[in-house]
């Protein structure tokens, strides 16, 4: 379950991901499967190819790509999401949802 952004983020998030550009979104996640993690990033691009690269510089291996939608994108959260938002400079984020 998903809370935390508003309508317009998600659909410029969408947006920027269809048009081949990675992009990050950041939102509160409750999931039983992963205690302790309340937020979650989708660092997402519909060009696979682009997002397996970028992945690659952070240790993401291009499985772990999130493919069962039109957007797909990689989950990121604990340690690394915080780690990953602060080298792409996703300070609004890191600061809105309280991980820096």
């Amino acid at each position: 379950m998903a809370f935390g952004i508003k309508r317009q983020e998600l659909i410029c998030w969408k947006n920027r991901v269809a048009n081949n550009q990675i992009s990050f979104l950041t939102h509160y996640w409750m999931d039983p499967r992963f205690p302790g993690c309340y937020t979650v990033t989708k660092a997402g691009c519909r060009d696979l190819n682009k997002l397996a690269e970028w992945g690659k510089k952070y240790g993401l291996k291009p499985e772990w790509i999130d493919r069962n939608n039109a957007f797909p994108h990689f989950d990121l959260f604990g340690d690394r999401q915080k780690e990953i938002l602060q080298m792409e400079g996703q300070w609004e984020q890191l600061h809105r949802f309280h991980l820096s």
